[in-house]
């Protein structure tokens, strides 16, 4: 039974998550927690580990929560479900794509999804941000030196977009390091 909810559910995070991972994580959050595989707070970690480590988030943390409940096929039948449909439209669109690339309407669906998505990950990175400070509470303040780094690392992509130089992702993750290494170093 396990393996059958598994494959429905990141199915679901499959066929229904736009924007990319960022845009998944609440439908993610939704089906993890709905079935209870994991604690928020567990949940909230493994995103974190999810977007440091190689790979896509929504397949690493398929992968990682079907692991923990039914071991390796868990984590092969979470993995699949993830990719399945993606996989398959993607296999659709390219077919279709010379005959659709110049429609309008296309084009206007596509431009409208953009704001969309932005606000998706806006207010999924806001809810981990207040779920974060509420397991915190009562146990240790928030931590200074975190939000100082992400701050710069804010004024840093500001500060690359006014002067109309895109900043890699490489480039940022590596500054984030570097600024982990002079706060928080031996």
């Amino acid at each position: 039974m396990i393996y059958l909810e598994l494959f429905l559910g990141f199915l679901r995070v499959g066929c229904f998550a736009f924007g990319g991972a960022y845009g998944a994580i609440p439908l993610i959050r939704e089906v993890v927690l709905s079935y209870g595989w994991l604690e928020e707070e567990t949940l909230t970690y493994l995103i974190a580990v999810s977007e440091s480590t190689p790979g896509p988030i929504m397949v690493n943390l398929a992968t990682y929560v079907g692991s923990t409940q039914a071991g390796l096929g868990g984590a092969f039948l979470a993995t699949l479900a993830v990719v399945l449909p993606s996989f398959i439209l993607i296999l659709l669109i390219t077919s279709a794509m010379a005959a659709v690339a110049d429609n309008p309407c296309v084009k206007a669906v596509l431009a409208g999804l953009k704001p969309c998505i932005t606000g998706v990950i806006l207010a999924t990175g806001v809810c981990m941000v207040l779920n974060r400070c509420r397991a915190l509470e009562g146990r240790q303040p928030v931590d200074l030196r975190a939000a100082g780094i992400t701050a710069a690392l804010g004024l840093v992509l500001i500060i690359s977009a006014r002067v109309k130089k895109k900043l890699s992702p490489v480039k940022l993750i590596l500054l984030a390091a570097c600024m982990g290494l002079v706060v928080y170093g031996p």
